[in-house]
């Protein structure tokens, strides 16, 4: 029987995996989610600050790309090759557990979406919304199992397919946007009289973060690029292309509601705008464009989840038994291991009062990590000169842009609040196992000085969480 052929991805399908990676539930409750803490100047400079930040992460992975192409992992390898095993672990534990948490977001629109039509679906966290959001998890996991190139030409039909609503959308709301009503939600308007302008912007951040949540799709899949040059400029590529329709769908949606209108509107809360524009079959429109945009983003994350559970046991940061594939090249045990987490997290969403919600905060603050170390990585390198020509150290831009990276990462970790920060630890701590296997069989030592006293703070913090949801002081 013949072998499948090493799959190479070009220019254009890198690029569609960030954008498909990117473009999926967050863009489409864009304008309840800005409308609920902020008006239009606090979204200009929220989308200001997240566009620069994001952009110098993206100018990292592109510079990582080039300075260290053997790292061709992804986003834990920078963090492992910088910071060590354990550090390597988390990023990569981190990743997945963003993978699978998306991916149960991305559930939830859709029979939160359908609820309107179906009350049964209600806000897509019923018991008949998780049934048959079970069902849609294993009938992509049986399509991926017939292999990643089949599973990767879907994702960029699908990706040109997701992105002409979008397109439209904004069309038609260009031509209905009002410049009296952009004025008198400029500022906030009713209901945020008493909070100041900071306030309303760290309000945003976590969103702005949910969104571009993907922009690291072409380095996880670099060893797949047909020339590692293509890497970064598919990141910078899709990265100012999802960013000018984020800002737009935003800014164009406050000169059609009022802003309290907009925070009460139904997800996906693009719909609810284009109804005001053109009428009832606007709303329709847009519902299917989700779908259509959400099940393409599943795609896009069950193959990035698969991926990082892969290369991390490959390069002996996860169990060994996660490297197996099947014969079409699929690594079945990562895929596994991943829908049986979203499965889990599904039937979890039974007890969230808002899932979609819960879901895009803890999402945001568990990519914090590896972003952070990725960012801190490239700093070390530049500082160091390590990779660059005989050197006291790498090009200024190089350092200027890879520390800008690292204090936006912080900042972020900062505008997140302790609830989800701690959250994110009852998953890093039990995560830990895993980490605890793949040492034993290395045969090596469980863990250095440092990494045990980083294990440490992670499981006291893991311990305070769940002390404040016994108590009541956390909830979801």
């Amino acid at each position: 029987m013949n072998q499948p052929t090493e799959q190479k991805f070009a220019l254009p399908t890198l690029t569609a995996m960030v954008v498909g990676s990117m473009v999926g539930a967050g863009i489409f409750s864009l304008p309840q989610t800005f409308g609920r803490v902020t008006g239009g100047l606090g979204a200009l400079i929220a989308w200001a600050i997240a566009g620069g930040g994001m952009l110098m992460l993206a100018f990292v992975f592109q510079t990582l790309a080039r300075r260290k192409p053997e790292l061709d992992a992804g986003v834990f390898a920078y963090a492992k090759a910088g910071f060590g095993n354990y550090p390597g672990f988390l990023s990569a534990l981190g990743y997945w557990t963003v993978c699978c948490l998306g991916n149960v977001s991305y559930w939830v629109l859709i029979k939160s979406t359908l609820g309107a039509l179906f009350p049964v679906f209600g806000d897509g966290n019923t018991v008949a919304a998780v049934a048959v959001s079970s069902i849609g998890v294993w009938i992509v996991h049986f399509l991926i199992l017939r292999g990643v190139r089949q599973a990767a030409f879907i994702n960029t039909v699908v990706t040109v397919a997701k992105i002409i609503p979008i397109l439209i959308f904004l069309v038609f709301v260009g031509f209905g946007f009002k410049a009296d009503i952009f004025a008198l939600n400029f500022h906030g308007g009713p209901g945020l009289e008493a909070e100041g302008l900071f306030a309303q912007v760290r309000g945003t951040m976590l969103v702005t973060v949910f969104v571009f949540v993907g922009i690291e799709g072409a380095s996880v899949y670099s060893r797949y690029a047909r020339k590692r040059s293509d890497v970064g400029l598919a990141t910078l590529l899709g990265f100012l292309g999802v960013l000018c329709l984020l800002v737009l769908v935003t800014m164009l949606s406050y000169g059609v509601l009022l802003r309290p209108e907009l925070a009460e509107l139904r997800n996906p809360s693009m719909a609810g705008v284009l109804r005001a524009v053109v009428g009832p079959w606007g709303a329709v429109f847009i519902s299917v464009g989700l779908i259509v945009s959400v099940l393409g983003a599943y795609l896009s994350w069950s193959l990035l989840a698969a991926e990082v559970l892969f290369s991390a046991a490959k390069m002996e940061s996860m169990p060994a038994f996660l490297a197996a594939e099947n014969r079409n090249k699929v690594p079945f045990a990562a895929l596994w291991l991943t829908n049986i987490l979203i499965q889990l997290f599904l039937v979890l969403t039974l007890f969230a009062e808002q899932a979609f919600l819960l879901a895009l905060k803890l999402t945001s603050s568990m990519i914090l990590l590896p972003y952070l170390l990725t960012a801190a990585y490239a700093l070390k390198l530049a500082w160091s000169g390590e990779g660059y020509e005989p050197q006291a150290r790498g090009p200024r831009g190089d350092i200027v842009r890879a520390a800008l990276a690292t204090v936006y990462a912080l900042g972020l970790i900062y505008a997140g609040g302790l609830k989800f920060l701690l959250l994110s630890l009852v998953i890093y701590a039990p995560g830990t196992v895993l980490f605890l296997v793949t040492q034993k069989e290395r045969g090596q030592r469980i863990f250095t000085p440092a990494e045990l006293v980083l294990f440490g703070i992670v499981a006291a913090g893991a311990v305070l969480a769940l002390y404040g949801l016994a108590t009541g002081r956390i909830s979801v």
